[in-house]
């Protein structure tokens, strides 16, 4: 066994809201509001449709290590219902998606993995899109 690996390898994270259905998609675009009045993150464009490896629709919150704390806990109280998985950008797709993530609720099979890649330079958190007004 090697040694531990180091949380400075987490150059970012990013939490996929999925949702199934029109009365869950509606529930998602208001909690996407919600996060966007509350967290300097960037949120990615909505998929109405599948894109893998992901199998319902969803989209993307991507945001910087320092946000996690206080990003993370919240979402785990206002959810609402939906299935997100939350995972680090290590480089390693692969297992940053199936090994290192968390999920909160629902837990989601991911397919078409071959598309992740397990050598890769870490993504750092994208440039924030939001312009929060209000406190968590």
């Amino acid at each position: 066994m090697t040694g531990p690996r180091k949380i400075a390898e987490i150059a970012s994270y990013h939490a996929h809201i999925y949702f199934d259905g029109p009365e869950q998609r509606a529930i998602a675009m208001d909690l996407r509001d919600l996060i966007s009045e509350r967290f300097s993150v960037s949120l990615g464009r909505v998929h109405d449709r599948l894109v893998g490896p992901h199998v319902r629709p969803m989209y993307q919150v991507s945001f910087d290590v320092p946000t996690f704390a206080g990003f993370v806990p919240w979402l785990m109280l206002n959810r609402q219902g939906l299935a997100v998985l939350i995972h680090p950008n290590t480089g390693r797709e692969l297992s940053d998606h199936i090994a290192q993530g968390l999920w909160l609720g629902e837990i989601l099979p991911l397919v078409n993995l071959e598309m992740l890649k397990d050598e890769t330079v870490a993504e750092e958190a994208r440039a924030p899109n939001t312009v929060p007004t209000l406190s968590p």
